[in-house]
Order: C-alpha cells, then structure tokens, then sequence
C-alpha cells in the first residue's frame, strides 16, 4: 500500500498513526511544510519518504508532491491527515487522483451543519431548530419561532471558532455588526450536556471500537469564556447514545474512518445531535482511548487501512479524564501536590501546544480510575481555586 500521510508533524503524537502503518508494511508518504532537518527523529523514522511544500494551501504544490510519490512509487491507494482542517483538501486530491476515500461530492454533508441536519433527521435523530441565514431580517425570523437564546456559529466552522450564543436584540445587532464573511447557521440554544460517541469503522462500516465521553461543558464556553474543562470516557455506554451513534455511522456512511459525534444529553436517555466529526476526536483523546481500554488504537487504524484486521476484543477498563489548567486561575493545588496525591491515577501529565490551549487549557491531566467517584475527586482537586 502507498499511503499519502498530509502533515506528519501535527498534532505531535500523530506520527504513530503513521510508525504502526509502516510496520505493517506499507509506504508512508508524507507531505508537510516543516523542513526536513526540523522533523523529530520518531517523525522521520515512522515515515519511508518526506516531501516539504513551502505553502500547504498551495494546491499546485501538493498535486506536483502527489505526482512525485505516484512516480516513485505507483498508485496512491490512500491520502489521509485524520485532520478536519484538511477534509475538504483530501477529497479534493481523491478525486484528482482517482483515491479510495471521501471524495468531492461528499465533503459537504461532513463539513456543513446545515446538511448534517438532514442526515441525523433521516436516522431519526432530534436536532436543533435552526437554519443558514444571511441579514438580521433573516435571523429575526427564526428567533420568532425559537426565541432566545440562539447560538450562531459558521455553517462549515472547525471546532467553536467563531461561536457565539446570543441572548437579546442587542446582541444579535452586535453579532451582524461583526459578521465574519461566511455563511452563518443559527440554532435555538439547546440545554443540555454535550456527550460523544466516538470510534473507528472498517471498510463495511462496521464499528472496530467505540466509546463515549461526557463534558463539563461545550468547546464554545471553554474558548469564550476562557473557562478550564474535563472530560471523561464512559465505562458502560448509554444504550439510547449508542443506538444514535450507531445510526449516525449508518446515515453518515462511515467507512475506513474514525468518528466523533457529538450529542445534547437533555435528560436522561434523550439526546440531539449536535454535529457529526470525520475524524478522531481531538487533543489527546487518542491516547485516552488506549488508557481506557488498554489497547492500541493507533495500530487498529492501521491494521483497517491495511485491510491485516483482528477481530479486537477490549473492555472498558477504567475511566479516563482530561482535565485542563489555565494559566489565567490562581489554583489552590499545585502540580506537585496533585503527583504527591494522585500520582498512581496519572497516566499523562503536559503542557499544551499553544494552538490548542484555547480549548485544551495551557497544562493538561490524563487520569483513569474504574471508579467514577475516584474521577470526580481528583478533577476538583485539580481544578479548586483559591
């Protein structure tokens, strides 16, 4: 297999997507814009060749790259960056290049909410009132059937950039002052706590692995508010969460890909689907997976795209929580009482790159325990302010 792997270098422990792929066989092509000499040896190693482009977003670039590694190499059978910022660009290069994989004619469905809407709706899944709308007029409009409050957020929008929840006329009238130049999708505020299901699918669209997570709260609060957050993997999954993340894979027609859907837990058993994610989730929620369940994730993707499959056998060992610091909270505990206290719980402690920290805090805390009352001590002793 000739695998093109777009840039190798982020986020940081990307790159062992790519060592488990080599192993197993394949060539592991990468395209980024690092200098090769700035690569960190567990980078170069995991790949079988490096090609550096001086502008990522310079399709020209990356379609010569592309033509390189297909001349070196033969047919390109993959192109993947398990990145959402890049969806729209693998289709682009899929299709240009005849790859297996998301093509053109699917991305929008993946990236726009407005259409996300529809496929969650034909699964029978509850969403949130909302639509696409381009003047105040228009947005009046819908907060005269919704009320207040709305959130409005870019239709094809990465992560909460750009999210804002408004409250009142004064802040519609500001939010239209301020308007990105984008195409905006306004939703009726929907209370609730925001869980995901999350996994991996093979080429039939079965389900390799899944699991789920429960927020503290959304991505838009944490960024806008500048707020710390935890969240933490379920041992046993709802069975109403996982029969609509099911039938969310199903609708979505997942295939080859890792999945991250999120939902509104409203009450007990009831969700709306929030928006549905082409990839794995973020941060360092990988690596949670393999804490969770002792396992390997990054070989399991492996073994999909190599078609070399085991059929995996994993319990839900234990539960496993992020929890962010900010630098801006004057914390009653410091680091080192937190490893004195609950250093056996730790299995990951680190700062965060800076790209991240808007979401992900400055400083993170990845701990498991099988007991959700042990989890729920040591987040208040991480996050107890003074």
């Amino acid at each position: 297999m000739n695998l093109i792997y777009l840039s190798p270098h982020f986020p940081h422990h990307y790159h062992l997507f790519c060592k488990n792929l080599k192993e197993l066989g394949a060539n592991v092509l990468g395209i980024g814009d690092a200098a090769s000499q700035d690569l960190v040896p567990v980078v170069k190693e995991a790949l079988t060749e490096y090609y550096r482009l001086t502008d990522m977003h310079d399709y020209d670039q990356l379609v010569r790259a592309c033509g390189y590694y297909t001349h070196r190499y033969g047919k390109i059978d993959r192109f993947e960056s398990l990145n959402e910022y890049w969806l729209a660009t693998e289709a682009r290069i899929r299709d240009d290049f005849n790859i297996t994989g998301v093509r053109g004619r699917d991305i929008d469905v993946i990236k726009r909410k407005s259409l996300m809407k529809g496929r969650f709706q034909s699964a029978g899944i509850p969403v949130a009132a909302g639509r696409v709308v381009s003047t105040r007029q228009e947005a009046r409009g819908l907060i005269k059937v919704t009320g207040y409050p709305v959130v409005a957020k870019p239709d094809a929008g990465v992560g909460a950039l750009d999210t804002y929840r408004l409250d009142s006329d004064a802040d519609l009238d500001a939010f239209f002052s301020a308007k990105p130049d984008l195409d905006i999708i306004m939703e009726a505020f929907v209370q609730g706590t925001i869980v995901s299901f999350d996994g991996l699918a093979d080429a039939n669209g079965d389900l390799v692995f899944f699991t789920g997570h429960r927020f503290s709260q959304g991505i838009m609060e944490t960024v806008n508010q500048a707020r710390h957050i935890h969240y933490t993997s379920m041992r046993d999954i709802p069975p109403a969460l996982e029969k609509a993340g099911r039938q969310s894979v199903k609708a979505f027609e997942v295939r080859e890909r890792f999945f991250h859907i999120e939902f509104f837990e409203t009450d007990p058993g009831k969700y709306v689907a929030l928006e549905v994610n082409m990839r794995p989730p973020g941060g360092f929620t990988t690596d949670m997976f393999n804490f969770a369940c002792d396992i390997d994730v990054y070989r399991l993707w492996a073994q999909v795209m190599m078609k070399k499959l085991s059929p995996l056998k994993y319990q839900r060992k234990y539960h496993c929580c992020y929890a962010s610091r900010k630098n801006r909270y004057n914390y009653a505990n410091s680091h080192e009482a937190i490893m004195d206290r609950y250093g056996a719980f730790m299995v990951q402690a680190a700062g965060v790159p800076g790209v991240f920290s808007s979401a992900l805090g400055d400083f993170g805390y990845i701990f498991r325990s099988p007991d959700m009352a042990q989890i729920e001590e040591i987040i208040g002793f991480i996050h107890d302010t003074n």
